[in-house]
Order: structure tokens, then C-alpha cells, then sequence
């Protein structure tokens, strides 16, 4: 019989293949692929066609019906580049009570666990079934998950909850704010700064865009959220700009002008009307622009899309984890996820996975050994209920 390896010898393994998001994670899902199947369980994998070096990779155990608990995780993590580690980030380092490395937090850790039940549910003979869904690209816009759900659905019997294991502390996470954001490239038209009226700044024209997000930020700000909208932190649809380049040299108008605008939009405001107010913004920046020359633009277009996980009523996916973690408050978190997307094609959704999201992306990221451990019960007794 092949052997059954511990969460924490599952999350090591996982940890030592260097998933970075720029890079390919096919060796981990390979070894994810053959451990399943030394246990006799089929998985299925989703190469990206636009990426053959990337895949999802999920499986069903269990009666092959409808129903499921979907266990759902991601398999990319952020660079380490450039960060102050004090251990190997791609080896599990246990010291104070911490299991230190990349990814031992958000995900790698809710990961291990997910599989680590899988296997044990198959060898429970669950009387309802469990599905492992591990994606790609999380950590650059959630754009792996869709293509990913798509597939599931196509190859195995249609879950009805999703865990997604995000940190949380173990805590019932009902809700997240949708996020979306533009690729904003401001073309303008060089001459030298002192007839800069004969031609057109990128950067200066830039600037009433970004300008304009900051006082929306102060009128959402100033403006009573709803019933929905107060329960987060910040209560209100951000509008931010976290990076910008541009300019040839200070004597010369510059003839481009690059930043992303981002949105983390509250449940209950339409996302698509933030995209308009802001492309209507563009569209009268752009008019401007070929007032002074015809051949200034400005250029638009999506970097990332992510929808709101809206706060189910009698929801079946957090009334689980309710009973199994005890928890009953109220969460809710101002991030993205992949719960709402899964939310949006069909399934209950919640966040509930060991650690603490302060520690995502860190140098010397860990995860607490009592909150990982904290997981493995949560796995033990979801499988009991399954085999009910």
C-alpha cells in the first residue's frame, strides 16, 4: 500500500517546488497527479492553453454524485526576491512554535491539508463525496480559477460548498469586497518643455485621473455606507494607484505615462458603473489630449477582474463550517478571492484556512504549528460528517 504522508510532510513537499507565479508549477502538480493516483484516486488536470507551463489540477472521491465539498486552494506564490529571509523560503523550518517558508501560510499549508483529507475521505468511502480543486495564478488576479471551474464541471458530478482556504485564523469568512483594474497607458507628444503648450505631458495628463480617484476616495469616504458596505474596513469602494512610470528627461514633455487603477468594490455597488465613471474620465482626458495633437491617446485595458463574495443567506457552505468550527461571528474581508468566482458559477462559497493573512507575502512568512494543527481537526471532522 503507498504511503499515507502527514499534512506536514505533504506541505513540505509542496513548499520545496517553487511556484512562483511568473513561473511554471507543473512539477507540483505532477506530484500532486501521482500521489493521488498511488492511492488509487483519479485526478484530472487543465493545462492553460496560453501558458503549457501552468495547470490546475483537481479530483472526486467518494459516491460519483452531485453535491460535493469542494476543498478549493491555490498552488502560486509571491517572489521572494529581494526579501530579508532568515531560512531557505522553499524548506519547511519549524522554530517557536512557527513552521516557516513560502506559501506555509497562503496557501501552500490549507493545500496540504486539502489533500491530506482527500485521501483519508477515499479511504473512509465517504457517503458523500469531496473534490480537491488546486488552481494557478491567484496571486496575479485570480485569472486561473474561471477556466479551472469551467473544466470541473465538465469532467466531475457539480459540488455545492467551496472551502476556500485562504487564512483566516480558521474564522467563517462570509464576504469580500470584488476588485477590478485598468491598465492605464497615457501616450502623449513630445517637444521641449519650454513650448510644452505645443505639445501634449503624459504624466501631466495622468495626473487629473489620479487625482480624480482621490476625491472619490474622499466623497466615499464621507458618504454613509450601506447596511452591506459597513461591515468592512474601509466601508467604501477604494479607487488606488499603487505604481507609475514615465518621462524621457525633465526638459521634455513626456510622451508616455503607465499606472494601473485598481478598484475594491463593496457588495451591493455595481462594479460596472465604477468602470464607466472612470472611462468616461479617460474618454474627456483623451479629448483633450487631441485638442492640442491628434495623435495623443490613451490606451486602456483590463489587468484583473475579480467578483465580490457576497454574503449568502442560510448559505450551505458557511453554516459547515460553522459547525465545525464553532465559530458563529460575523467576517468579512476587504481582499479578493477565488469564493466569489466560485460564487458566481453556481456554488455556496466561504473562506475558512489556517494563519494569518498579516503573514501572506512576508519575508520569513509561517504559519503558527496550533493554527495548522487547528486545520487538521477541521479535515478530521469534515470527514466524519461526510461519512454520516
Amino acid at each position: 500500500m503507498a504511503e499515507r504522508l502527514s499534512p506536514l510532510d505533504i506541505m513540505t513537499r509542496l513548499i520545496s517546488f517553487p511556484t512562483v507565479s511568473r513561473d511554471t508549477n507543473l512539477p507540483l502538480v505532477d506530484w500532486v497527479e501521482g500521489y493521488l493516483q498511488s492511492h488509487g484516486i483519479e485526478s484530472h488536470r487543465w493545462p492553460d492553453p496560453d501558458q503549457p507551463h501552468k495547470a490546475a489540477i483537481f479530483a472526486h472521491v467518494g459516491p460519483s454524485e452531485e453535491g460535493a465539498i469542494v476543498l478549493s486552494g491555490h498552488t502560486d506564490v509571491v517572489p521572494v526576491d529581494g526579501q530579508p529571509w532568515d531560512t531557505d523560503p522553499f524548506v519547511v523550518t519549524e522554530k517557536d512554535g512557527k513552521y516557516y517558508g513560502r506559501g506555509t501560510c497562503d496557501m501552500k499549508g490549507f493545500d496540504a491539508l486539502a489533500i491530506w483529507a482527500l485521501v483519508e475521505a477515499h479511504y473512509a468511502s465517504v457517503k458523500r463525496p469531496l473534490q480537491l480543486a488546486l488552481s494557478f495564478d491567484e496571486e496575479v488576479g485570480c485569472t486561473g480559477a474561471p477556466p479551472m471551474i469551467q473544466a470541473m464541471q465538465k469532467v466531475l458530478p457539480k459540488g455545492s460548498a467551496v472551502i476556500v482556504g485562504e487564512p483566516s485564523m480558521m474564522q467563517a469568512v462570509t464576504g469580500h469586497k470584488g476588485g477590478f483594474g485598468y491598465d492605464t497607458h497615457v501616450v502623449g507628444f513630445e517637444v521641449h518643455s519650454s513650448i510644452m503648450h505645443t505639445g501634449v505631458n503624459a504624466i501631466m495628463e495622468a495626473a487629473p485621473l489620479i487625482d480624480w480617484a482621490n476625491k472619490r476616495n474622499v466623497e466615499s469616504m464621507a458618504a454613509q455606507p450601506s447596511d452591506i458596505a459597513a461591515v468592512f474596513d474601509p466601508p467604501w469602494t477604494t479607487c488606488h494607484v499603487g505604481m507609475i512610470e514615465g518621462g524621457t528627461a525633465h526638459n521634455i514633455t513626456a510622451k508616455d505615462c503607465r499606472f494601473m487603477m485598481d478598484f475594491r468594490v463593496v457588495p451591493g455597488e455595481s462594479a460596472d458603473q465604477w468602470r464607466n465613471a472612470y472611462l468616461d474620465q479617460v474618454r474627456q482626458a483623451e479629448a483633450r489630449m487631441q485638442a492640442v495633437h491628434p495623435e495623443a491617446r490613451i490606451d486602456v485595458s483590463d489587468h484583473f477582474a475579480v467578483p465580490a463574495l457576497v454574503p449568502e443567506t442560510d448559505g450551505e457552505a458557511e453554516m459547515l463550517v460553522r459547525a465545525l468550527t464553532g465559530d458563529n461571528a460575523a467576517h468579512v474581508v476587504s481582499y479578493g478571492t477565488e469564493a466569489g468566482q466560485f460564487q458566481e458559477a453556481g456554488y455556496s462559497a466561504v473562506i475558512c484556512g489556517p494563519g494569518d493573512i498579516a503573514q501572506a507575502h512576508q519575508p520569513n512568512e509561517f504559519i503558527e504549528v496550533a493554527q495548522f494543527n487547528q486545520g487538521h481537526a477541521f479535515m478530521q471532522k469534515l470527514i466524519r460528517i461526510l461519512s454520516r
